[in-house]
């Protein structure tokens, strides 16, 4: 029921970065900010460098790719 909650966090309109899922339509691409984690930034850094963000966005990201 949890991973339900965070990926309601995805979201993905035609109009906001050519319909590619983003992050609360932020405009912030679930892409982007797994390539962030991938390169090695923590939740911390990217939380800090992106203050719009929380931290269950960050989680729910990383659900899209399970």
């Amino acid at each position: 029921m949890k991973n339900i909650a965070l990926l309601s966090r995805i979201t993905s309109d035609p109009s906001i970065c050519h319909g590619k899922p983003v992050v609360r339509g932020l405009r912030y691409p679930v892409e982007n900010i797994l390539e962030l984690l991938a390169s090695g930034m923590t939740h911390q850094q990217i939380l800090e460098d992106y203050e719009d963000l929380e931290e269950e966005d960050l989680f729910a990201c990383l659900l899209t790719k399970t």
